[in-house]
């Protein structure tokens, strides 16, 4: 649904989903309200083996978080965020992107164009320093890090871009972990 006017916001915050369905706001009072079906089994394993290596001692991992970006109206849900023990509340429904470190978003057939784009540049505004796009359509995973504001155009982005297909580790540096990939499957 395509927002007509600001009142997109106050909808999605009297929204209710029905269970098993999930719903985000991408950019905000002017944006759209996205409601998918729950996700593949595919999708679910690929982010609890990446919810898995991630340090426990050191970071929370915590799977479809609201978050709230500054500058941006829109409160994306990624797939899995990834942020140090003692840095934000434990408590709430929105987490400030600032806080993040990492945001995983596993791509699907209807997400493509979000996860690519429209999310690279919400993550790349919120400041989260990697971006994690893992894309079962294509068996590869793209690693974003280094957010910054491109000079001639003044829209956010994310300056290094580093790609690896599945079976192949991917090292995490902002998680001093390299991600074991070898479990990761593409759509059937």
């Amino acid at each position: 649904m395509t927002a007509i006017d600001g009142r997109m916001t106050g909808i999605f915050e009297n929204l209710e989903a029905p269970e098993g369905v999930k719903a985000e706001l991408i950019r905000g009072g002017g944006g759209e309200i996205v409601m998918t079906a729950g996700p593949d089994t595919v999708h679910n394993l690929i982010v609890s083996a990446i919810q898995h290596q991630t340090p426990y001692a050191r970071f929370r991992a915590l799977q479809t978080q609201d978050l709230i970006i500054s500058g941006e109206a829109g409160e994306p849900q990624p797939d899995l965020v990834v942020f140090e023990r003692g840095v934000v509340p434990e408590a709430g429904r929105l987490l400030p992107a600032s806080a993040v470190t990492v945001a995983v978003e596993v791509v699907s057939r209807t997400s493509v164009h979000r996860d690519y784009r429209t999310k690279r540049e919400m993550y790349a505004q919120g400041g989260i320093p990697a971006y994690l796009i893992v894309d079962p359509l294509k068996g590869v995973c793209v690693l974003l890090t280094d957010p910054t504001t491109d000079t001639a155009s003044g829209v956010p982005v994310y300056w290094a871009e580093r790609t690896s297909k599945f079976g192949d580790p991917i090292e995490v540096d902002v998680l001093g972990v390299t991600l074991d990939t070898s479990e990761f499957r593409t759509y059937a």
